[in-house]
């Protein structure tokens, strides 16, 4: 009999999305089947803090795994993570040193799997730190995370591929405070009201708002510039928002189409985690041909930023003319079996155990296809 695939479970972080990750690394530990994997716990406090557990070698000590999840858990910070890093220090002073002497097999890993939302995780930053100490892990690899978590990048890339998507302005905290003036001006002239104001790099919707006029978008970008430096401002399309799930690395292929019915005028934080009230109709119930372009535009947008894994790419369809708006791409998006994504692909016949053999497979294909890579070279 074959051993287990030891799996390294990464949850928490400091980001917004801090509780979104525990409700995905809980969902994720009582659904593994444990007579393929071992996994091991690594939580990351709000305040950057790394502890582990010891493996987990069933179901019943998943719960026990996310006391982590406390900042008073009694469970002394671990240096298990160390050999990383090369001597992280776990109260929040991080030096990187000798980061690629090591790699998964020195710390008893297969694969590590990366269950974090938001900055400092769906980024690039968790995957930089992995693809240095030579890491096989689930999901986007660095440039796909980064751009995918910079709603501007994002968008110049989609503009670059030719995908239609809505209008939209952006700028740094320095250039609004410079000249709020000609920023204002802009908006109202290119955007008009509504608009939506978001935080340029955040996920779960944490920091938007909808803007009916000058007063309220003032107040928007102040409330967005609490999360990020960069805001970006979308104009308002009477929609309804569909969303389709991806899986693969070189060749992927697409879900059947979602939509969400939000509890709130738009699906915001509350909408989408708290009140419970917001409606999943899986299929869409849309014509097969708009389903057959929205999905085709996934696979085009997952590639576009070298998608890897998994991703949700999110649309807006127009209620009038049908028009198609990709809206953005979730590198790592919410992962419970209640979460659009795995729900996405159970309508389309791939349940929840089978995803994650799907997914770590596939991280680990990546790996191996990039050990023939030559990074060096001899000059002649």
């Amino acid at each position: 009999m074959s051993r287990k695939i030891r799996i390294g479970l990464i949850y928490g972080g400091k980001s917004g999305e801090h509780d979104v990750s525990l409700q995905t690394a809980l969902a994720v530990m009582k659904a593994v089947d444990f007579t393929k994997y071992e996994i091991t716990p690594f939580y990351i406090s709000k305040k950057g803090e790394w502890r582990s557990g010891t493996p987990l070698l069933g179901p019943a000590e998943s719960k026990e795994a996310l006391t982590f999840s406390t900042e008073d858990a009694g469970a002394p910070a671990s240096n298990a993570l160390a050999p990383i890093f090369g001597g992280i220090q776990t109260k929040g002073d991080i030096a990187v040193s000798s980061i690629t002497s090591v790699g998964a097999e020195d710390l008893g890993l297969d694969v590590v799997f990366p269950l974090l939302h938001g900055t400092f995780g769906e980024d690039g930053t968790i995957q930089g730190l992995l693809e240095m100490a030579n890491i096989p892990y689930v999901g986007a690899g660095v440039l796909a995370s980064a751009v995918g978590m910079d709603k501007v990048m994002m968008k110049k890339v989609f503009a670059q591929e030719g995908l239609p998507q809505c209008i939209f302005r952006h700028f740094t905290r320095t250039e609004w405070e410079k000249n709020r003036a000609y920023h204002l001006m802009e908006l109202e002239t290119a955007i008009g009201y509504p608009c939506f104001v978001k935080p340029a790099n955040l996920g779960s919707s944490v920091g938007i708002s909808k803007a009916r006029n000058q007063e309220e978008l003032i107040a928007a970008v102040a409330f967005a510039f609490q999360y990020d430096r960069k805001v970006i401002i979308e104009e308002n399309i009477d929609a309804r928002e569909i969303e389709v799930a991806v899986l693969g690395n070189d060749e992927p292929i697409a879900s059947v189409v979602g939509e969400i019915v939000s509890s709130n005028e738009f699906y915001d934080y509350k909408a989408k985690y708290l009140d419970g009230k917001s409606a999943m109709i899986i299929p869409a119930e849309i014509p097969q041909e708009v389903s057959d372009e929205v999905r085709a535009l996934a696979l085009r947008a997952f590639l576009a930023v070298d998608g890897s894994g998994l991703s949700r790419v999110d649309f807006f369809l127009g209620k009038i003319d049908q028009k198609i708006y990709i809206n953005e791409i979730n590198t790592m998006p919410g992962f419970t079996p209640f979460s659009m994504y795995p729900l996405l692909w159970q309508e389309t016949g791939k349940p929840y155990k089978e995803l994650l053999d799907d997914l770590i497979r596939l991280a680990i294909e990546r790996h191996a296809a990039k050990q023939n890579i030559q990074y060096s070279f001899d000059a002649e």
